[in-house]
């Protein structure tokens, strides 16, 4: 089984202001509530790509309530704890730039982390994990890490898709995918990092330190894979850019999907540019019909 995990979900809120005015009445013209969250966003692009993952994480009040309703309309599983604070609400105010405010997230308490460990326990060997986004307040800086460990003891693989010190405990026990982008590969080695061959040497310590595979986004530069077979280069691909976050996730999505399918790490690049580019092109997530128009638009060079 495929797993996501999501500590702290959220509802986006997307809402457009035509010209806005800080301290005045603005009028919003359009908006669009849609469940947020890192590991949501990659089960729906799996869902999508014909691979069902159960999601995994916490969820409470009427705002977790209404991304519940949401995953059953796009028939995904999911066996969250249900907790005592509400599920937090995301802020996004397209207007002549874009502004987004994060609510803090829930509190969770002690049995309610219980419970959530309780799940994790029945994760079982052969079963792959996906652990993106953020960790809310209440819980320890370290509980990623806490939750690898459980996950690789259980004889489990697992995906992370985080940044920064965080990062660093996890590489150790082999992650199948880390996906930073290029600040964040930079900020990870205390470094700036501003050239192609700095990027692919960063990328194969990694490697060396634990990861199986690497995948650098380089924002509207394409990406950049590098693995145990050689190091590539997806070029961007034209068109409008909507939707940036959702892109990464949706990358991730389609590396591991497709891998675990084929095995073929190229195949699961090229579904993955797919993917991400489909989704930067969409204010939502991609359907299937968007990211199959983009494949023929990938051009994959190796480096």
């Amino acid at each position: 089984m495929i797993y996501t995990i999501t500590l702290n979900p959220s509802i986006d809120y997307i809402f457009k202001v035509e010209h806005f005015e800080e301290g005045a009445l603005n009028h919003i013209f359009d908006e669009e509530a849609l469940p947020g969250g890192k590991g949501l966003n990659v089960s729906r692009i799996m869902k999508a790509l014909g691979t069902t993952a159960t999601n995994l994480g916490f969820l409470g009040g009427f705002t977790g309530d209404f991304i519940e309703q949401k995953l059953a309309e796009h028939q995904i599983p999911h066996d969250f704890v249900k907790i005592e604070h509400p599920t937090r609400i995301n802020l996004k105010m397209k207007a002549n730039t874009e502004t987004e405010l994060n609510g803090l997230g829930p509190t969770i308490n002690s049995q309610e982390v219980a419970q959530f460990m309780q799940k994790i326990a029945q994760i079982k060997m052969g079963d792959v994990v996906i652990l993106s986004g953020s960790i809310p307040k209440s819980l320890s800086d370290d509980f990623y890490n806490e939750l690898v460990t459980m996950i690789k003891n259980q004889g489990a693989s697992f995906v992370v898709d985080t940044s920064g010190e965080k990062l660093w405990p996890l590489l150790s026990k082999e992650p199948l995918l880390v996906k930073p982008n290029q600040h964040e590969l930079g900020l990870l080695f205390n470094t700036k990092i501003e050239s192609i061959e700095e990027i692919v040497d960063h990328g194969k310590a990694l490697l060396d330190k634990g990861a199986q595979h690497v995948i650098v986004s380089l924002g509207g530069e394409g990406s950049i894979y590098i693995g145990k077979t050689g190091v590539y280069r997806a070029q961007a691909i034209n068109g409008s850019l909507v939707n940036s976050v959702g892109a990464g996730d949706s990358m991730v999505a389609g590396f591991v999907e497709t891998l675990l399918k084929t095995n073929d790490p190229l195949e699961a690049y090229k579904i993955a540019v797919a993917c991400g580019t489909a989704t930067a092109f969409t204010q939502d997530l991609a359907t299937m019909e968007q990211i199959n128009e983009q494949l023929p638009n990938v051009s994959i060079s190796q480096l």
